[in-house]
């Protein structure tokens, strides 16, 4: 199973995304059988690693950020990819100027995932203090946990 996270410039909440859910794989044994990856929809920081507070928040949660360089999403990504998971309704709508129909059926916001949340979306928190970055890892910590036992019932034992 192959999942991707999408936020506009993959530098904040999709690398992050990825990043706690690696972990959560490992930590289930399940890094072999289900591949992870994020991107973005802009191109503006193509190359590059995550944003500063984001890599500095997810440490001090035990995540690593560091090794990722964002990337622009591509339309074969929707047919490489099981799952396609944007932050926000405006991801989610740049998503479906280029997913071709016959894909769209795996593009689901993230936060659909979440157990205990109310928010809908995750807030981009770029042009916020820090206090934007921990609400951005509490709502992924939380989607990504309710991701994870769907995608288990769905993998063969």
């Amino acid at each position: 199973m192959k999942v991707l996270f999408v936020c506009m410039g993959n530098i904040c909440r999709s690398p992050t995304a990825q990043g706690v859910f690696e972990v959560l794989l490992e930590k289930e044994g399940l890094s072999d059988r289900v591949a992870v990856d994020s991107a973005g929809t802009g191109p503006w920081h193509v190359g590059k690693q995550p944003d500063s507070r984001a890599q500095e928040a997810a440490a001090k949660r035990g995540y690593r950020l560091d090794r990722q360089r964002a990337r622009q999403v591509k339309v074969e990504d929707f047919s490489r990819f099981d799952l396609i998971l944007p932050m926000d309704k405006d991801n989610l709508a740049e998503l479906s100027k280029i997913c071709p129909d016959s894909e769209r059926h795996k593009v689901k916001l993230f936060l659909s995932y979440a157990n205990d949340s109310d928010f809908l979306e995750v807030p981009d928190p770029y042009y916020g203090g820090q206090n934007g970055f921990e609400l951005v890892l509490d709502l992924i910590e939380d989607a990504g946990s309710g991701l994870l036992r769907q995608i288990q019932q769905k993998l063969p034992k």
